[in-house]
């Protein structure tokens, strides 16, 4: 059974190294990959120490398993919250492995062995709390990992637990109760979901991610064009939600005059911009080009053109330094708002665009809405 362990261990182990080595980004699956492999070696040190007890193969497979769980701890902090593993995990593994080594030394290697299962439990209960704590991620399959977490930890609790109730301090050989038959099948069954999960989980959130990354436009971290239309492209737009496009004045000068990466600047300038007055339920989107829009729901016409002037005003404001002196740029926006009937995305938009082309054709660097129109 302990052979079948270690076996189990090596092969989720290449898996996790494999599955990393095609991405290099996602090093929590490296740490958890050496922290099974250092298990392996604690399997194996041990297996060995059931044929023949020895005090160095004693000390080898406690400091494998403190070694081990200290670093699936640091891996399960670093895919949780996306902290260095480092730290916590020589922090678990020698605060374990330094409680156990005077007892080693002075003969009770029973007691040494209840503080190795006690210190497991504290580790793997610590590892199953950081999962459960950020289930909202992924409710099932996080409170799944922290359960099987739990079980390991409640496993070595119960093997130290037979240790102390058999007063066994001084013992000379590897312990033999049903606690540590239970805690060999634990430890089979719960690798085998544990690394499944693991892996499953870290597929679904690189999914997330890269379906994160097609909505958004990565120089001005607005949404895109086809993130506007997949949230909002279904919606009803009532009398009190509006759409606002704005279009950066004589971009193309800006461009031809001070280059690309200045113009990408200016991009980026705008949206800055934005986001410092918009509400927290308003969309702001790069529709291409120089040209944004920005979706705001529950709002009047008189709140619509105070939020519009207020990121001109700001944009207008905002100069930068090229190589030619300073620039400042303006915009033209138009607003268009739905009605009491329900109006398609659209037909919004179509509204919006047209009070843009107004401002523009009147002179730029100015809002346009309906009959009325705004100075810049």
């Amino acid at each position: 059974m302990l052979l079948a362990v270690g076996f189990s261990g090596v092969c989720l182990s290449a898996t996790l190294l494999g599955v990393w080595t095609s991405t290099r980004r996602d090093s929590f699956l490296l740490t958890w990959a050496f922290g099974v492999l250092l298990l392996v070696g604690h399997v194996l040190v041990y297996w060995n120490y059931v044929q023949a007890p020895s005090l160095p193969l004693l000390a080898g497979f406690m400091a494998f398993l403190a070694a081990g769980l200290a670093l699936l701890y640091g891996a399960a902090r670093q895919f949780c919250a996306g902290l260095s593993p480092l730290r916590p995990s020589l922090l678990a593994g020698l605060t374990v492995f330094v409680l156990e080594v005077p007892l080693l030394f002075t003969g009770y290697d029973g007691a040494a062995m209840m503080v190795e299962n006690f210190g497991a439990l504290t580790v793997l209960g610590l590892t199953a709390w950081i999962y459960f704590r950020h289930r909202s991620d992924a409710p099932i399959p996080m409170v799944a990992l922290a359960a099987m977490y739990m079980a390991c930890a409640v496993s070595f609790g119960l093997c130290g637990l037979m240790l102390v109730l058999n007063g066994q301090w001084t013992i000379g050989h590897a312990p033999q109760n049903w606690a540590e038959d239970l805690s060999i099948m634990v430890a089979v069954a719960s690798m085998t979901g544990i690394g499944a999960l693991s892996l499953a989980l870290n597929q679904a959130r690189n999914a997330a991610r890269h379906r994160a990354a097609s909505l958004r436009d990565p120089l001005t971290g607005a949404m895109n064009r086809r993130a506007l239309f997949s949230r909002h492209g279904e919606r009803s737009f009532g009398a009190y939600m509006a759409i606002a496009m704005f279009d950066l004045d004589h971009f193309k000068r800006i461009n031809d005059n001070h280059g690309h990466a200045t113009g990408d600047r200016v991009l980026f300038s705008f949206a800055e911009a934005a986001r410092r007055h918009v509400r927290a339920n308003d969309d702001l989107v790069r529709l291409g080009g120089e040209e944004f829009a920005l979706v705001m729901p529950r709002i009047t016409e008189e709140q619509a053109q105070a939020l519009v002037r207020l990121i001109c005003e700001d944009f207008a404001a905002s100069a930068m330094t090229t190589d030619l002196g300073p620039l400042s740029c303006t915009v033209s926006a138009g607003i268009g708002f739905g009605h009491a009937e329900g109006a398609r995305l659209e037909e919004v938009l179509h509204k919006a665009d047209a009070a843009l082309y107004a401002a523009k054709r009147n002179g730029r660097n100015r809002i346009e809405y309906k009959n009325w129109r705004l100075v810049g």
